[in-house]
């Protein structure tokens, strides 16, 4: 998939890393009331992280002892800190694949995308290997698929009011809870997610 930004895709208006927030009509139940963050956008398409729907009943822990990556014996040994890094559904495509977002302290060469100041994406099993001996980063969320748009199809569902989209927050990625991730989002371009919800439908 070759969907990585070009300096002048840059330019011509791409949004990746902004968020796309999905639209109270939104009629994919995947990404109803969903906050995506968005990793590559440009004119062969986009791919983003879906950062509001957690992987039910698995945690960090848990995954690298399934991935083999930590023995079930040394599990008890993990850094404590390994608990707090969320386990995200990212989206329907390749949802057997890690994607880890991370604040820029921690970078792999050739496998390291910085997306903007505060974030990068790293989608190799290293990272988490860094992550179990805690030499990976400050900052992380680990998201299992991600979403994915062919070329125009996001434009397309923005023009049909499927999204609204804003800068991202390195604080909304990182340090708010994911149930509450979506209001938040709003809140920040100034709308109350109440009267969005009661207008929309509305011409």
């Amino acid at each position: 998939m070759s969907v990585l930004p070009t300096e002048s895709d840059m330019s011509e208006g791409y949004l990746d890393g902004q968020l796309l927030l999905a639209m109270p009509g939104m009629t994919d139940e995947r990404f109803a009331r969903s906050v995506i963050y968005l990793c590559a956008h440009s004119a062969e398409g986009a791919m983003g992280i879906v950062l509001t729907k957690p992987a039910p009943n698995v945690s960090m822990p848990d995954l690298l002892v399934q991935l083999e990556i930590v023995p079930e014996s040394e599990r008890i040994s993990l850094p404590k800190t390994l608990e707090a890094i969320q386990v995200l559904i990212g989206g329907p495509v390749e949802t057997s694949r890690g994607f880890v977002l991370h604040s820029p302290d921690f970078h792999m060469d050739q496998s390291t995308l910085p997306i903007d100041d505060g974030v990068c994406l790293t989608a190799t099993v290293d990272i988490l290997r860094a992550i179990a001996r805690g030499e990976g980063p400050k900052d992380a969320i680990l998201a299992l698929g991600y979403a994915g748009w062919s070329a125009g199809q996001l434009e397309g569902e923005i023009q049909a009011n499927g999204w609204l989209n804003c800068p991202a927050d390195v604080d909304l990625l990182f340090g708010t809870p994911v149930d509450a991730r979506y209001e938040e989002a709003l809140r920040r371009i100034g709308i109350e997610p109440a009267m969005l919800s009661s207008e929309a439908g509305h011409a």
